[in-house]
């Protein structure tokens, strides 16, 4: 298990690493980089559906109309989801994304949102029959929708920003969004190690007993170091104008890999939730030594959202 792991990963981190490359060097941010986020929204909104079907199977009872589904129809939405992702990356569509536009940046998620989720009420108006079950799908269609396609929508904005907005071509757009990963998967592995080696005090024995307090800040301390990185040396190797000419960039570092890594612990402890109350260990069986794509994904989501508002508020970035 641990050789498949160990596979898998090298595997992933060189996809993205080559993706990354050829998106930088792309005549568009986000040419290359979207059809990975569009995939990865596809793949995750199906295991989240799966999560769901599981629950449902447990939870029918003698009550629930016959010949109905207490979970959202697959196709809703994995399409709902990739709705909002593919409507998120709609401001590369511009060569120069217009300073005046009436629909913000982050606007986008908002709308590609509202779309999965009129598509998901339009669905369950359609197919209604008797009472009972239509709430709970509508429910839980919109719960997945909004975690998969909308919380990846702010990871697309993480890549689409800078452009004419900081006198550049995209490369602080890049930089953002892998400090985002940086930070999040630093976390995932400095908490591992830590509490593999030092763990004994369970931070929550119900939903992952794997995690300690000792893990914990051992995943924080690595997550400062890992936004240190991208803000500095990393910033420079991208030909972005310095992070560290901004006076409060340490302090911005700091804060940033502190919220960002918190973030990403509060996403992987959510996936284990919806697991446990699905009674399944992993959201898929296909990506041995990993859960599924879910449980790649899980700490990229909620720190998604947190890292654009550092970036948009220019906590991090560049100077004044």
């Amino acid at each position: 298990m641990l050789s498949s792991r160990l596979i898998l990963g090298f595997f992933l981190v060189a996809l993205m690493v080559g993706v990354a490359w050829l998106d930088f060097h792309a005549w568009r941010p986000g040419v290359y980089l979207a059809p990975l986020g569009v995939l990865s929204v596809w793949l995750g909104a199906g295991e989240l559906v799966r999560l769901f079907e599981e629950n449902a199977a447990t939870a029918a009872t003698t009550d629930t109309p016959p010949g109905e589904r207490l979970a959202p129809s697959r196709y809703v939405v994995v399409t709902g989801a990739t709705l909002t992702m593919l409507i998120s990356f709609a401001p590369a569509l511009w060569a120069t994304y217009p300073a005046d536009c009436p629909v913000g940046r982050a606007g986008w998620v908002a709308i590609g949102l509202a779309a999965g989720v009129l598509l998901a009420v339009a669905v369950e108006l359609a197919r209604f029959q008797q009472p009972g079950v239509a709430t709970i799908r509508l429910a839980q269609a919109v719960l997945a929708i909004a975690y998969c396609g909308g919380l990846m929508g702010f990871a697309a904005q993480l890549r689409l920003l800078g452009g004419g907005q900081w006198g550049d071509d995209g490369r602080w757009g890049m930089l953002a969004l892998l400090s985002l990963i940086a930070v999040v998967k630093a976390n995932d592995t400095g908490a591992y190690a830590a509490g593999r080696v030092f763990g004994k005090h369970p931070m929550t024995p119900r939903l992952s007993p794997g995690k300690t307090w000792e893990g914990f800040v051992s995943g924080a301390l690595f997550s400062v170091a890992a936004a240190a990185i991208c803000l500095g040396p990393l910033a420079d190797y991208l030909r972005c104008s310095p992070a560290m000419a901004n006076p409060a960039w340490a302090l911005g570092a700091v804060a940033y890999g502190l919220v960002v890594g918190a973030a990403g612990v509060l996403g992987d402890l959510t996936i284990s939730l919806l697991k446990r109350d699905s009674r399944l260990k992993n959201s898929s069986t296909w990506m041995p030594g990993f859960g599924g794509v879910l449980d790649v994904l899980d700490s990229i989501l909620f720190a998604a959202p947190i890292a654009y508002l550092f970036w948009v508020a220019g906590v991090v970035g560049p100077a004044g």
